[in-house]
């Protein structure tokens, strides 16, 4: 399937994610089709951003590949779409964006930055240069903690903590089960964004040690904003089909709020705007099927996809 990259939707445009279970999925033109006890579903998988594979799912070769050539990231996750097994790839080409974020990484002081700035990016009021690490993650929790009780008022749903069993997930009180639910759709779609803007999902700043630390990290910036309330909003409904209640209200969350938008833009910020507002253009900047430049310690990238033999060495007098 030849498709030009240039004509795919940017990431900020397309749909947020799409979940499926106990279905079989296959080609169907330049789309994918779902075929489950409803009948069939043509999908415009251009226009999608994530597609997540739950339980009792049979997924043909030729879906995989025209997922992967539109740039829609397949994630295969667990009941409720709680957990995450694995993900396909993104649209991106070039690693620039990655090679910066490993630079931001690295360098304590420029790691400590981009703490500082995603904390920054949850609170209204400027926080003081003075506080130390710590205190800023106190006011962190204590928003989190008055953001839950404002919502437990608001929609008059009771919540005694915040807290559930992954191996008893029937255990958990409604309002627990939501929340898992929205924060796991959360955690699909800034992957997404993730992986499409060129970042690795591993390399974490407030989060560490995870495959998915960035993702916590950028999830993180917009729970008590889009994901708690959204739970809370469907709790509130009655606990009739939660889980998927739950997933329709993030999906039509995030579109109204233009997650997608949001992530690549607040993405870019933390490591000093190095993407265009846009979205990542950068990676059609080069053909994918041309090789890339090598390293070398003078700072200067040499050709790649050149043979450095004996001919090319200079002739001994």
């Amino acid at each position: 399937m030849n498709k030009d990259l240039h004509s795919i939707p940017r990431i900020r445009d397309r749909l947020s994610y799409l979940y499926v279970e106990h279905a079989k999925i296959d080609q169907n033109g330049q789309a994918i089709a779902i075929h489950d006890a409803l009948g069939e579903t043509p999908v415009p998988c251009a226009g999608l951003a994530m597609l997540m594979l739950g339980p009792g799912i049979t997924i043909t070769h030729a879906a995989i590949l025209s997922l992967a050539a539109c740039g829609c990231l397949v994630a295969w996750v667990g009941e409720h779409g709680v957990r995450f097994y694995a993900a396909g790839t993104g649209t991106t080409r070039s690693a620039v964006n990655l090679m910066k974020q490993a630079k931001y990484w690295a360098d304590p002081v420029l790691h400590l930055r981009v703490v500082r700035s995603m904390y920054q990016l949850r609170f209204q009021d400027e926080l003081s240069p003075d506080l130390t690490l710590n205190q800023i993650r106190g006011k962190e929790g204590a928003r989190v903690r008055d953001t839950y009780f404002q919502l437990s008022q608001k929609y008059g749903v009771p919540m005694q903590g915040r807290n559930y069993q992954r191996d008893n997930w029937n255990k958990a009180d409604p309002i627990n089960r939501a929340l898992s639910v929205a924060n796991s759709c959360l955690y699909g779609i800034s992957h997404a964004a993730i992986v499409a803007a060129g970042f690795s999902p591993g390399l974490g700043f407030v989060h560490t040690g995870k495959q998915l630390s960035f993702v916590y990290d950028i999830a993180d910036l917009y729970k008590m904003e889009m994901a708690a309330p959204a739970a809370f909003r469907a709790t509130a409904e009655g606990i009739g089909e939660l889980d998927r209640r739950v997933r329709l209200a993030c999906r039509d969350e995030f579109h109204r709020q233009n997650l997608l938008k949001r992530i690549v833009a607040d993405i870019s910020s933390l490591f000093g705007d190095i993407m265009p507002e846009d979205s990542p253009d950068d990676c059609f900047a080069e053909e994918p099927a041309l090789p890339g430049g090598l390293w070398s310690p003078d700072g200067e990238v040499s050709p790649g996809g050149i043979s450095y033999g004996q001919d090319d060495l200079p002739k001994e007098d």
